[in-house]
């Protein structure tokens, strides 16, 4: 449900809604967009359609929302969202996201050399697993806290902010000391104790879709994380599952203005997982700009037959360097910006 409110009301009327809606037992959310300011009210669907609410000073109508990913929708929000993510970069509304670096955490020299690469060109986040899920028990597990410190540190000496994933709730408290941004993997989609923990937190979330999760699932795995108070839920295309080898997934471009008709949430593509082929991603972290996307996740390595994890899929640094003089021109082109980082 959500509560429209007129134009003029003011600040003390805001407040006495908020009220009444708490005295009636329901949860609340205010949003301020350009045009209109709305309150999202959650709470059991009977008990809401009974309540007065449109009786209440200030209150121009009262709209149900039928989506089940409420928050998410655009009926809760019309404007685009925009986060905030340090260090003066901003993703959604124009701001273009560019996350960069290796898929895991090998070490202090390696990382930094690849961060100074990759800001040098362009990248205005910096990604790291610390905490790698892999499908066999015998591969590389990353680093844990000692990797975490390490992607901290290269992340405050450059002025980047960094994201790493998280595989568990009980790793929310610890991962939050060091990190930027949560990035929850596609394995862990549908983790539902996980994204109601990173929701209770005041960081960015960075959600991936499932290998084979559709539109909808992506987007009612993003309300289990505003609907804890968390509205910073960034969504990100990995591709999904397909029939055909040739590619490491399917990469489903048409998610963008998909989801543009559907959420007022960013989302972000990875073509490196999306692929799995390094010749692919520059055509397709251009096309995901053009498709309209709020940013391109793509990693990079400066010696990718030595990389502990997905090696294969990584685009050198003058690789990365020459994909985003092309990004930029086309961000210019149709009117998007990429945040720098603050100089160091």
């Amino acid at each position: 449900m959500i509560i429209v409110l007129k134009q003029n009301s003011t600040d003390k009327q805001i407040q006495h809604i908020l009220d009444k809606i708490e005295e009636m037992g329901f949860r609340h959310d205010l949003s301020r967009g350009e045009k209109r300011t709305v309150i999202g009210i959650i709470g059991e669907e009977d008990k809401l359609r009974e309540a007065p609410l449109k009786a209440i000073p200030g209150v121009d109508k009262v709209v149900p929302v039928l989506k089940p990913y409420k928050m998410a929708s655009l009926e809760y929000q019309e404007d685009p969202s925009v986060f905030d993510l340090g260090f003066g970069v901003k993703v959604g509304g124009g701001n273009l996201m560019m996350i960069a670096g290796p898929c895991a955490i090998e070490g202090k020299d390696i990382l930094h050399e690849i961060a100074m690469a990759v800001k040098a060109s362009g990248a205005n986040v910096l990604r790291g697993g610390a905490f790698k899920p892999r499908t066999s028990p015998y591969s590389f597990q990353g680093m844990g806290e000692e990797g975490l410190k390490i992607l901290q540190e290269i992340g405050h000496e450059l002025q980047m902010p960094v994201v790493t994933e998280v595989m568990d709730p009980r790793q929310v408290e610890l991962i939050d000391k060091y990190t930027d941004i949560f990035q929850i993997g596609a394995r862990n989609m549908q983790n539902f104790n996980l994204l109601k923990e990173v929701g209770s937190t005041k960081r960015p979330v960075l959600l991936k879709r499932g290998m084979s999760a559709t539109v909808i699932d992506l987007l009612m795995s993003a309300e289990y994380i505003i609907s804890q108070g968390n509205k910073e839920v960034i969504l990100c295309e990995r591709g999904v599952r397909s029939f055909d080898p040739s590619t490491r997934n399917l990469l489903d471009l048409a998610i963008v203005p998909n989801l543009r008709c559907l959420s007022h949430l960013p989302i972000v593509i990875d073509p490196s997982h999306a692929t799995g082929r390094p010749e692919l991603i520059p055509a397709m972290s251009l096309a995901s700009v053009a498709a309209g996307a709020d940013g391109v996740h793509i990693e990079v390595h400066s010696c990718p037959e030595m990389a502990k994890s997905d090696g294969p899929q990584a685009l050198l640094p003058e690789q990365f360097d020459d994909v985003m003089k092309q990004m930029k021109q086309m961000a210019e082109m149709l009117g998007k910006t990429i945040p720098a980082p603050a100089s160091t």
